[in-house]
C-alpha cells in the first residue's frame, strides 16, 4: 500500500520540484533575493543572516537545482530532434580540427540539406515535413560509428564530423558521402503517403580547409554544399580552392554593384532575331552584361545573384528599357529599321504597381509606339502567378500596345489558357527543345505540336538558342516564325549592331526564299 502511495505521488512532488526551482530562479526571485538577505541582518544581525545564506542554497538543491540547470544546459545545445544544435556542432567540429592538427590525424566535415524543404511543407504540411527531418536524422545517426558526431545546424540541415582517423582519402570521403545520400534519401511514410526527397551534399576534408583555421572547416562544407546544390538534386561536392576564390569573387562583385549600376558598367547587348521567310532582322533581345574595369565581361549568371541580394533587380529593369529605346531610337536615326527590342521583366518587377506607368513615361519620352517594346516574361512566372499585380500589369501593357513574349517557353508548365489571359503575342520556344532537333525526330515532333498549338492560337513563335545551320533550316521548314542564336550572332553591345545590321541586310539580296510547311 505504502508503495502504490509513493508512486502516485511521485510525479507531484517532481512538479513541486520544479515550481519551487522555477520560482528561485526567475528573475523576481533574483531581485528580491538581496533585499531579503537585507531585511534578516536589519532585523536579526549577523546570525539572521547567516542563517538566511545558508537556508536558501539548500533549498536550491532539495529542489533539484543542479539537476534542473543540467537539464536546462542539455536543452540549449540539443535540437528537438536530440542532435546538436549549430554552436554545440561547431564548437566540436573547432575542438576535432585543432585535435588533428596536433596529431596528424584526419577527419572530414559533411553538411546534407534535403532540398525544396519549403515546397515539400507546403505540399505536405508542416507536421509531415517535422517527420521527414526527424527520420532522416535517425537513419543518419544510425548508420554513424561510435565517435562520429551529427548535429542539426539548420532546419533541413545536418552537419556530421567523423572522428580523427590515420588514413582518409578523397575517395573514402566520396563513399562515405554516398553512403549517407542513399540512407536520407529513402522513400519516407508519413500517415499512409509515401514522401521522395533528394539530398545534396558537401564535405571537407580537415587537410583542405581555407587558412587551416578551425573556425572555416564547418564553412567550406557549406560552401561545398552550395555548390552542389547549384547542379541539381542529388548531387556531391568537395570543397576546393576554386570554391573559395569563386566565393572571394561573388563577394567582391557584391560590394561593386551598386557602383556599376549607376556608372554605366551595367547595360544591354543586343541580340538579334530573324524572319525565316526573309532573313530580315524582326528585333533584338536586350541582354544584361556587366563590363568590369578590371575584369572584363561578366554574365549575368555572375552578377545577377548579387544585384538581387541587394535587392536591384527594379533598377536593373529600369536601365535596361532606358537603353533598349534609346536603342530604338538611334537605330531610327541611322535609317535602320529594328521592329522592336524585347526587355525581360522579373516577376518583382511585374509586381510593382507602377510599373505601367513608368513604361508609358519612358516610351512617350522616347517618341516611340508602345508595339516596338516586347516585354519578355519567363513562363515559370506565368505559370505559377496567382498574384493579382502580375496578372493587371501584364494585361495593362498589352493594352497600352506592348508585346508580351512568353520566354522559355515549354519549361515552366504554363497551362495553354495562360496564353490568352496574358495577352501573350509570342512565344519562345527554349533551347532544350531546340538543340539537335535537326537529328532528333523526337524533338522535331515536340517543335511540330507547339507550332501547331500556336498557328490555332494565332500566337507569333520564336527558336531561342539556335546554333547550327541545320537547326535554323529546319526551324524554317517546320514553320517557326523567328529565330535567335549564335547561328545568326552572338550578343553584341549597341556600337556594333548598326555595322552588323547593315552587313546582314547585304548577304540578304540575293538568298532564296524558304518554302515553310506548317504542322508537319
Amino acid at each position: 500500500m505504502l508503495h502504490k502511495i509513493n508512486k502516485g505521488h511521485f510525479p507531484a512532488a517532481i512538479a513541486l520540484r520544479r515550481r519551487v526551482f522555477i520560482l528561485l530562479t526567475s528573475p523576481p526571485a533574483l531581485a528580491i533575493v538581496p533585499a531579503f538577505s537585507l531585511a534578516a541582518f536589519w532585523f536579526g544581525g549577523e546570525g539572521a543572516l547567516i542563517v538566511v545564506a545558508a537556508f536558501i542554497p539548500v533549498v536550491y538543491l532539495l529542489s533539484g537545482g543542479l539537476g534542473a540547470a543540467a537539464e536546462h544546459l542539455h536543452k540549449g545545445t540539443t535540437t528537438r530532434h536530440g542532435l546538436l544544435a549549430r554552436w554545440p556542432m561547431l564548437t566540436h567540429c573547432e575542438k576535432v580540427f585543432t585535435a588533428t592538427t596536433e596529431t596528424g590525424l584526419h577527419s572530414s566535415v559533411y553538411v546534407l540539406e534535403v532540398e525544396s524543404f519549403s515546397d515539400l511543407i507546403d505540399r505536405y504540411g508542416s507536421a509531415a515535413g517535422d517527420v521527414v527531418i526527424q527520420r532522416v536524422g535517425e537513419r543518419l545517426s544510425a548508420m554513424m560509428p561510435d565517435g562520429d558526431v551529427i548535429g542539426q545546424i539548420g532546419d533541413a540541415r545536418f552537419a556530421i564530423c567523423t572522428k580523427p582517423t590515420r588514413a582518409l582519402t578523397l575517395e573514402l570521403c566520396i563513399q562515405l558521402a554516398a553512403r549517407l545520400q542513399s540512407v536520407a534519401e529513402e522513400p519516407i511514410s508519413v500517415e499512409g503517403t509515401v514522401i521522395y526527397v533528394d539530398v545534396c551534399i558537401g564535405f571537407c576534408q580537415n587537410s583542405r580547409t581555407p587558412e587551416q583555421k578551425s573556425n572555416k572547416w564547418l564553412e567550406a562544407a557549406s560552401i561545398a554544399l552550395r555548390s552542389a546544390q547549384k547542379r541539381g538534386g542529388s548531387c556531391i561536392r568537395a570543397y576546393s580552392e576554386q570554391m573559395h576564390e569563386e566565393r572571394k569573387t561573388r563577394r567582391e562583385l557584391h560590394d561593386d554593384v551598386v557602383v556599376a549600376l549607376d556608372g554605366g558598367e551595367i547595360a544591354p547587348w543586343f541580340q538579334p532575331q530573324t524572319c525565316t521567310d526573309t532573313g530580315r532582322v524582326t528585333g533584338f533581345e536586350a541582354l544584361a552584361r556587366w563590363t568590369h574595369p578590371t575584369r572584363g565581361v561578366i554574365s549575368p549568371a555572375d552578377f545577377l545573384p548579387a544585384i538581387e541580394a541587394c535587392n536591384l533587380l527594379e533598377r536593373l529593369a529600369e536601365i535596361m528599357t532606358y537603353h533598349s529605346l534609346r536603342a530604338l531610337k538611334q537605330w531610327d536615326a541611322a535609317g535602320i529599321f529594328v521592329p522592336q527590342v524585347g526587355v525581360n521583366f522579373t516577376g518583382l518587377d511585374l509586381k510593382n504597381p507602377r510599373l505601367v506607368e513608368r513604361i508609358k513615361w519612358d516610351i512617350d519620352r522616347f517618341e516611340l509606339t508602345p508595339d516596338r517594346l516586347a516585354i519578355e516574361v519567363l513562363e515559370t512566372v506565368v505559370a505559377s502567378s496567382s498574384d493579382d499585380i502580375i496578372t493587371q500589369n501584364i494585361n495593362a501593357l498589352a493594352a497600352l500596345g506592348c508585346r508580351i513574349d512568353l520566354d522559355d517557353f515549354g519549361t515552366g508548365n504554363a497551362s495553354i489558357a495562360s496564353i490568352r489571359r496574358f495577352s501573350v503575342s509570342r512565344i519562345k520556344i527554349d533551347r532544350c527543345f531546340i538543340m539537335k532537333a535537326d537529328k532528333d525526330p523526337e524533338q522535331q515532333r515536340m517543335i511540330s505540336a507547339i507550332l501547331t498549338m500556336a498557328e490555332r492560337l494565332q500566337v507569333e513563335t520564336l527558336a531561342e538558342g539556335v546554333e547550327t545551320v541545320g537547326e535554323h533550316v529546319l526551324l524554317a521548314q517546320l514553320g517557326c516564325d523567328h529565330v535567335q542564336g549564335f547561328s545568326i550572332a552572338r550578343p553584341m553591345p549597341f556600337d556594333q549592331t548598326i555595322d552588323w545590321v547593315i552587313a546582314h541586310n547585304a548577304k540578304l539580296q540575293d538568298v532564296p526564299q524558304i518554302i515553310k510547311t506548317r504542322g508537319k
